[in-house]
């Protein structure tokens, strides 16, 4: 898989289709299409057509069961938000996480504390690491 097919950030719909997928671990797009309702009543051949975009992008893949097309994504929640937050981290802030951090407590985002006790959680899990 290519880095480059994981760009971009995903639209409303998509976003709604990979928590359902993340949710699930395995979905067909009938089962997407019930889960998203009542809130958005859309057409099964929609519904094909954007999970067939997010595999294309490289989000999603599929086995097939019988004639039925089974999606599973590609990768953990997490692993897409820690890329999004690299490339911030080196398009805005010149590559420093540190840069990041002063400018998320200066913003009210998150505050001091937090940060200690992060700070805190990582030292203690570094130590458990290396025992």
């Amino acid at each position: 898989m290519k880095r480059s097919k994981l760009r971009g950030a995903f639209s409303d719909l998509e976003q709604a289709i990979m928590e359902i997928v993340w949710k699930r671990s395995k979905a067909t797009s009938d089962q997407v299409r019930q889960d998203l309702e009542p809130s958005r009543i859309l057409k099964e051949s929609t519904i094909r057509t954007m999970v067939s975009r997010l595999e294309e992008k490289g989000h999603l893949r599929h086995t097939v069961s019988g004639r039925t097309f089974i999606y599973s994504a590609v990768e953990a929640p997490q692993n897409l938000a820690i890329r999004a937050v690299r490339q911030i981290v080196e398009k805005f802030c010149a590559g420093s996480v540190e840069q990041l951090l002063v400018g998320m407590v200066s913003n009210d985002l998150i505050d001091a504390d937090d940060l200690r006790r992060l700070a805190a959680k990582t030292k203690k899990g570094k130590r458990n690491e290396s025992d």
